[in-house]
């Protein structure tokens, strides 16, 4: 069976670079044993390279955004991430990354600057209103990891033009107006989602 590299939801083309991911998230379908998002299996038997992530894209331009999502953390394919957002960026199109915002932190260095022409719009996964709740839900498999989000999204509106913060409303202890107000804190957009609704 063919890997599931790029799928669409509404004018959105969503492509699925890696499964890998910094995160244990407890209320991730990935780790409660499913890859389905909508009718798509997500699961990979390989990571794909540039030329076969360009492939399923086509023309940018058709879509409203080319999003970097899936069940894995696009960052952790650093390298690949940026070449594909060149390639769409030069067709014309928009990009967008969804992410952990650990992505300083996984590459032991300040990649937002690289992030700068390339990314229009970051959509970061804060989750919860401290780092307590955010050990206990999502589980990080680096420390400092709470720390490192925070970070990413302050600094993030200096590279990326769009920068939002997410949380989850349905998590227990989460209190999606502290999360919202740790947002505005840190001087990016919120949005709440909702538990067990993927995509």
């Amino acid at each position: 069976m063919q890997d599931t590299l790029s799928y669409t939801i509404g004018n959105k083309l969503y492509l699925n670079i890696t499964d890998r991911c910094t995160l244990v998230c407890e209320f991730c379908p990935k780790t409660l044993g499913s890859y389905q998002v909508h009718e798509y299996d997500l699961s990979l038997n390989r990571r794909p390279e540039y030329e076969e992530i360009v492939a399923v894209i086509g023309d940018p331009t058709v879509y409203e955004q080319v999003v970097f999502c899936g069940f894995g953390e696009p960052t952790l394919r650093f390298k690949v991430l940026l070449q594909v957002a060149k390639y769409i960026k030069d067709k014309g199109g928009q990009v967008r990354l969804n992410t952990d915002g650990l992505a300083c932190l996984v590459n032991k260095r300040d990649v937002l600057p690289e992030m700068q022409g390339l990314i229009d719009a970051v959509s970061v996964s804060m989750n919860t209103q401290n780092e307590a709740l955010y050990i206990q839900h999502c589980a990080p498999q680096l420390n400092g990891a709470w720390q490192a989000m925070l970070d990413f999204l302050k600094r993030a509106p200096e590279y990326i033009p769009e920068v939002t913060a997410t949380a989850i409303d349905g998590l227990a202890g989460v209190d999606i107006q502290q999360c919202e107000s740790l947002a505005k804190e840190l001087k990016v957009e919120f949005r709440s989602r909702q538990l067990d609704v993927v995509g």
